[in-house]
């Protein structure tokens, strides 16, 4: 018989997780189609990713769809699906008040995080991400450490749980479109771990390279050296480490290198009216410059007495469009909330897009072929755990947010 104690466990949105007995890091590199870390691995510029996918366990699993920031990173901090968590979109239509409104507020959320539980259970927690967009969201009601890059110079300890980050990092606060805006959320987590070796910590980078640069690219090697650098820090100090990613990134233009858009809302005016439907990009938030608000995932609100099955079979013929679903086939399939999403969703082919209106879409801010996400194409994400797991059932469909799972359930 064993005198054993038994291993101490927490219950976050039906699923149960033990308490971790090493530091334990999760990383969501935004936008990390896994072709970036074979292309990096391959060309010897991430020496210590390789060694852990010899050591370690190296997985491709599916995001939640649509592949955007929000809805991810809330799944992963939940372990749970947008139906559950309720975050569907950086951006939605409030219904009630009909507004047009970013989803940024805790208000929107629907369950609680894993972070937040954890600190509950007296575990010390931080959270680095780049964009402030995700900051709110990410630390709601967590007692710990949660800044972002963005506003690293702005950080109070009534509102961010530490001071001086800019000092503490010795790096200034970077550009929001650039690479050093996710440098400087490795670099704070390496010196959190260093000086306040916090249990578990969070970090989440920006897609600004990878909207820019493929995959085996100068521009995209030099990132994820960068990135393998750190990692191999947190990794000698004893970490646990989980890395994934929000979504992945495929190029968006055609054979003469210009953006491949539907433009939905034009679609709809011609159909039945101009202004009769109201169509939403999910992927839309402050930062357009690098995609210009264009994703393959959009939702369109009919009105009243639609021939909404009608519609869908004329859209779904559209060259480009990959699926066109009700509300309910939607809700259904994507695991979305049915109350936050139109009366019509469509995602658009790996090489598409979908716009509005072809007047309200800026594009001379890009300065690079158009990179873009937010479809089922862009669903496999890399799901890397720096420990063997022994038992894992590798038959069940794997998500990104399962990252904790494996992290703390199986790894430790």
């Amino acid at each position: 018989m064993s005198n054993a104690e038994p291993t101490a466990t927490l219950t976050v949105n039906a699923r149960t997780y033990k308490l971790p007995t090493a530091p334990t890091v999760v990383v969501c590199v935004d936008g990390c189609e896994p072709d970036y870390l074979a292309q990096a691995v391959a060309t010897g510029r991430m020496p210590w990713l390789k060694q852990a996918l010899i050591l370690g366990t190296g997985l491709v699993a599916d995001c939640v769809v649509p592949s955007f920031t929000n809805p991810n990173n809330l799944s992963i901090v939940t372990g749970a699906p947008p139906s559950v968590h309720g975050i569907c979109g950086n951006y939605l239509y409030d219904m009630a008040t009909n507004t047009e409104v970013m989803m940024n507020d805790p208000k929107w959320l629907r369950a609680p995080t894993l972070l937040a539980a954890l600190a509950d259970a007296g575990k010390t927690v931080a959270v680095v991400t780049a964009k402030d967009k995700l900051r709110r969201l990410l630390g709601h009601k967590m007692r710990g450490i949660c800044f972002s890059s963005e506003k690293a110079d702005q950080v109070t300890q009534e509102e961010n749980g530490i001071t001086g980050v800019l000092e503490l990092v010795g790096k200034p606060v970077p550009d929001v479109y650039s690479a050093e805006l996710s440098e400087f959320v490795f670099a704070a987590g390496v010196k959190l771990m260093q000086t306040r070796r916090p249990d578990v910590m969070y970090l989440s980078t920006t897609d600004y390279v990878q909207h820019k640069h493929a995959p085996g690219t100068d521009g995209a090697n030099r990132f994820y050296t960068m990135m393998d650098g750190y990692l191999a820090q947190l990794d000698a100090m004893g970490c646990v480490i989980a890395l994934t990613a929000d979504h992945g990134m495929n190029a968006k233009v055609t054979m003469d290198g210009m953006p491949d858009v539907i433009y939905l809302q034009d679609w709809f005016d011609a159909q039945l009216g101009a202004g009769m439907a109201r169509v939403i990009l999910p992927i839309t938030d402050p930062y357009v410059v690098h995609h210009g608000a264009l994703g393959s995932f959009a939702t369109a609100y009919l009105p009243a007495g639609s021939d909404v099955a009608g519609l869908c079979a004329t859209l779904a013929r559209r060259q480009g469009m990959e699926a066109v679903l009700t509300r309910e086939q939607a809700a259904q399939r994507f695991e979305l909330p049915p109350d936050r999403i139109g009366d019509i969703v469509c995602v658009s082919e790996r090489f598409t897009v979908i716009g509005t209106s072809a007047s309200r879409h800026d594009l001379s801010g890009l300065d690079a072929p158009l990179r873009s996400h937010g479809g089922i194409s862009e669903q496999r994400v890399p799901l890397i755990i720096n420990r063997k797991l022994p038992g894992l059932d590798t038959s069940r469909r794997l998500r990104n947010f399962d990252a904790f799972d494996l992290a703390l359930n199986h790894a430790q």
